[in-house]
């Protein structure tokens, strides 16, 4: 079945001289550490996690601005979360093959592989059609031509990261500190800035006031 998503491909930086040089304990501290964050920020922002491959994972969403938000995220607030490397992450998009309902065969994954693969420590490499797809706080870079091993053109690329223009606004659920204009302001009159409508109702859910007890 052919079916159009957007893909990341994340993992951490350095993974195997950390393991060799603090031990196993520490690299499964590490991993814990990346899977934990990743499994509670997919959850949050409605983005898949397909498959976990070693030190990093494969995702995937309908739509780019969750899949954006979500690797914009980990990158920028991994050592707050505890992971103790740095995050990076590639993503691309378009037609796919779904393969017996739990893989992809097409060029996108691939991309966003190769992308994930030379990204720098906290860096974010996408397709400028992805870019195009994200969050009004983000901000691309670039395009700059990608060789990718395998294909026979070069791929334009784009680096993404918060924008870092204009006043902030600090988003309480995903610790994001965001250009002002491009976020969302809460509806129960707080006062609190938002990236997304999924950072603003899993805040609402959790700040929520009990309703009266009735008499």
């Amino acid at each position: 079945m052919r079916v159009d998503r957007c893909f990341a491909f994340v993992d951490l930086c350095g993974f195997t001289a950390y393991a060799d040089r603090h031990g196993d304990g520490a690299a499964v501290a590490a991993l814990t550490a990346l899977r934990t964050t990743l499994r509670e920020v997919a959850a949050r922002r409605g983005v898949r996690v397909v498959k976990w491959l070693g030190d990093g994972a494969m995702l995937s969403a309908t739509e780019p601005a969750p899949v954006v938000a979500l690797v914009v995220e980990l990158t920028s607030r991994a050592e707050a979360r505890g992971v103790p490397l740095s995050v990076r992450a590639g993503l691309a998009a378009g037609p796919v093959i779904m393969f017996e309902g739990d893989d992809y065969v097409g060029r996108p994954p691939n991309v966003a592989s190769r992308l994930c693969g030379s990204a720098e420590p906290d860096g974010v490499l996408a397709t400028p059609d992805v870019a195009a797809g994200a969050p009004g706080w983000v901000a691309a870079t670039g395009p700059t031509a990608f060789v990718v091993p395998g294909l026979d053109e070069p791929v334009d690329t784009v680096r993404l990261q918060v924008d870092p223009s204009g006043p902030r606004a600090h988003d309480p659920c995903c610790g994001l500190d965001l250009p002002a204009g491009a976020v969302l302001l809460d509806a129960e009159g707080r006062g609190e800035s938002f990236c997304s409508e999924a950072c603003a109702s899993t805040w609402a859910d959790a700040h929520r006031r009990p309703a009266p007890a009735s008499t």
